[in-house]
């Protein structure tokens, strides 16, 4: 089932256009609340601040995220996190001072965290057919489009941003006061995401998952406890979580230390770093395309090709410090990101059902927005390093070491994605 028959499902499309609109809104915020913490503090290391806001979350909001995703059913947590979030996103600019500012974007990312994994969770269900269950191919092609939804919208968010900011100077609205429309304008579209779901009638647990409320469980089929702690004992979260740690670890220091490489090594501005995030855009895309062709799917196979072809892309670009490698290589790059994690979010929607997928799911949010902020931060601190000590390796430039290092870690941790033993999932994908 390709894009067109996805979204002629009503229910997925209402689901799809709500979350285009909430995360426009929200990287509108994200990226003005970059420019609002360098005015207040006029401090680079103080934007950096920022990048610790998606990493703490995470660490201490999974556990509470976990929790909430295995007790609420998915629909209830969508609606609350949408409300609260529109709260937040009212109050976060009102104060001009930097800790409050921080309080409330933290804030937004835990609550985000328990919204994330209930709706990938209900997507297998969306796009079910009555009582006949998805295929591989069909959950990959709504997976792409999800995330189509999530990071498609980055260069729009850009232009809508520089369009606000262009209208408040032109009224004569300056100082901080010129972001609160822009995080107000995020809050509406927490609001519209609200009432798109709320026209969802249902987002499961679908007839499999549910039981009756006068009915017990079988011992073999109690619901997890111990919160985040109890994803990490199932055993396809185990196979898969490694993998994404290590996309998140290509991802992040490629991102965190881009700019440099383009500068230093590749003798190019910002226009040369935009052209090297479009093509990574533009990768995704193909990556999608050719996943839509491929018959025969190994999940876990695609997860460990995909993360293995992302580690030599990096340690080649690195290495080579070359425009002619570094572009068709961030499209190569790109792809592979892209099916290795649309090849673990299905693998993990497939292999898992109820209070379980959504636990799965949070672990997964969580470690990969954990696993970018930290290698952002690490990369970043390397490179610094390296500068400061005029260290020179191998006649590479620092930006070009933590590549090279970078690359090498992700392949080598291939090897840490295994099939579970056999019988722990029995039925399900391996």
């Amino acid at each position: 089932m390709g894009l067109k028959e996805q979204l002629n499902r009503r229910d997925f499309r209402r689901l799809m256009i709500g979350q285009t609109i909430s995360v426009l809104g929200d990287w509108m915020g994200t990226l003005a609340l970059m420019y609002l913490v360098l005015e207040l503090s006029g401090s680079t290391t103080a934007v950096g601040g920022v990048l610790v806001l998606r990493l703490l979350p995470s660490a201490l909001g999974a556990p509470l995220a976990a929790r909430v995703v295995t007790r609420w059913r998915r629909r209830d947590v969508m609606l609350t996190s949408d409300l609260i979030r529109v709260g937040m996103a009212v109050l976060l600019p009102l104060l001009p001072w930097l800790g409050w500012v921080y309080f409330w974007a933290f804030a937004i990312e835990v609550v985000s965290l328990c919204f994330l994994p209930a709706r990938d969770a209900a997507i297998p269900f969306l796009i079910e057919d009555g009582e006949k269950e998805h295929e591989t191919g069909t959950l990959e092609v709504a997976n792409g489009i999800t995330m189509a939804t999530s990071y498609g919208m980055i260069p729009v968010a850009a232009g809508a941003l520089g369009l606000v900011l262009w209208f408040s100077d032109s009224v004569g609205w300056g100082g901080h006061w010129r972001y609160v429309i822009v995080f107000w304008i995020n809050a509406l579209t927490y609001l519209v995401s609200y009432f798109v779901v709320r026209s969802i009638p249902d987002l499961g647990p679908g007839p499999g998952e549910r039981r009756g409320p006068g009915e017990r469980r079988p011992a073999a089929e109690k619901e997890p406890s111990g919160g985040f702690a109890a994803a990490l004992r199932l055993p396809v979260v185990r196979a898969v979580l490694p993998g994404m740690a290590l996309v998140a670890l290509g991802l992040g220091a490629l991102f965190s230390i881009g700019v440099e490489f383009v500068r230093n090594v590749l003798d190019a501005g910002p226009i040369g770093f935009g052209l090297l995030v479009m093509l990574f855009g533009i990768g995704a895309l193909v990556g999608l395309i050719a996943l839509r062709r491929r018959k025969g799917r190994n999940l876990l196979a695609q997860v460990r090709l995909g993360t293995a072809t992302q580690g030599v892309v990096i340690a080649a670009m690195g290495g080579l410090g070359s425009a002619a490698w570094a572009y068709p290589g961030a499209v190569l790059f790109g792809a592979s990101a892209a099916a290795a994690l649309i090849g673990g979010i299905t693998y993990l929607q497939e292999s898992l059902e109820g209070a379980r997928r959504n636990l799965a799911l949070t672990a997964f949010h969580a470690v990969l927005r954990f696993g970018l902020a930290l290698a952002a931060l690490v990369s970043g601190l390397v490179a610094d390093l390296l500068n400061r000590s005029h260290v020179v390796l191998f006649g590479l430039e620092p930006s070009q070491v933590v590549l090279v290092g970078s690359g090498a870690v992700v392949l080598a941790g291939t090897l840490l994605i295994r099939r579970p033993p056999a019988g722990a999932i029995a039925g399900h994908p391996q």
